[in-house]
């Protein structure tokens, strides 16, 4: 049984890492290994999901009441194509992706490969580009990213943040636009999830300790976004490619001897 303190741990690092790029399901995919909670993967995956939705719906409030007021406006358009990509790959691929998400066999090498686009896009990439410059044809491709990211280990946030940087967007705009894009996939994978939401991993997780788990990961969850866009400002990446590459290669190691 998920014991309320470990739901607050497990919110905290659904919260942070979502919006750090360090890969979110990665690190979920450790932490319910670490609690033994590897048969509760889909139910709580997607109960902390909610928690940092919760954290971007507050953060960007005004953008969404702005899109409210005019929801054919170019804000929309640009969520709407910088999703497609993920909502086809999702769709054509969810059976595998799910599979490789339960194993994990392959999340050593991509916190790996997170890294190395991380480290070399920041020292290349250099933009001049705010949130009113962004094309369709930004968002497109910055949505294919965010499509790659389905692998459990290639972060999110970090992919479409070296995408948008290599669109020519100052690093600022780019953490504020991935995160603003991480909306539609966050909800769409609780909705596509949603059918299943109970058919495993509910006899060992209580109701309140989902909520605990859901607070958390809000409440860290919009921590990390301010943050994230706030570090973005004058600093470099690679840190954050440093740490995922330790961390690959610590989860390489260990499965290379069994022990993972």
């Amino acid at each position: 049984m998920l014991s309320k303190i470990e739901a607050f741990i497990l919110g905290l690092i659904q919260g942070l890492t979502e919006f750090l790029p360090i890969s979110s399901t990665g690190h979920l995919y450790l932490g319910r290994n670490l609690f033994g909670l590897e048969e509760a993967g889909l139910l709580l995956d997607t109960m902390l999901h909610i928690g940092t939705l919760l954290a971007v719906f507050v953060f960007y409030r005004h953008e969404f009441i702005k899109m409210l007021k005019n929801p054919f406006g170019k804000l929309t358009f640009l969520l709407f194509v910088g999703t497609l990509p993920a909502v086809a790959v999702g769709l054509l691929f969810e059976d595998f992706f799910d599979e490789l998400s339960k194993t994990g066999v392959t999340i050593g090498w991509e916190f790996l490969i997170t890294g190395t686009f991380m480290w070399f896009t920041d020292s290349m990439a250099i933009g001049r580009k705010k949130m009113e410059d962004i094309s369709y044809t930004d968002a497109l491709v910055i949505g294919s990213f965010q499509a790659a990211a389905i692998f459990p280990a290639l972060s999110r946030s970090g992919l479409t943040i070296v995408a948008a940087m290599m669109r020519k967007l100052d690093r600022e705009t780019a953490a504020y636009f991935s995160f603003l894009l991480s909306t539609p996939a966050i909800l769409g994978a609780i909705v596509l999830q949603g059918k299943d939401l109970f058919s495993a991993g509910s006899e060992t997780i209580s109701l309140q300790a989902l909520l605990v788990g859901i607070l958390s990961a809000a409440i860290f969850g919009y921590i990390a976004i301010k943050w994230m866009i706030g570090y973005l400002k004058k600093r470099s990446l690679k840190p954050f490619a440093v740490y995922v590459w330790g961390i690959g290669l610590i989860v390489l190691y260990l499965q290379f001897n069994g022990q993972f």
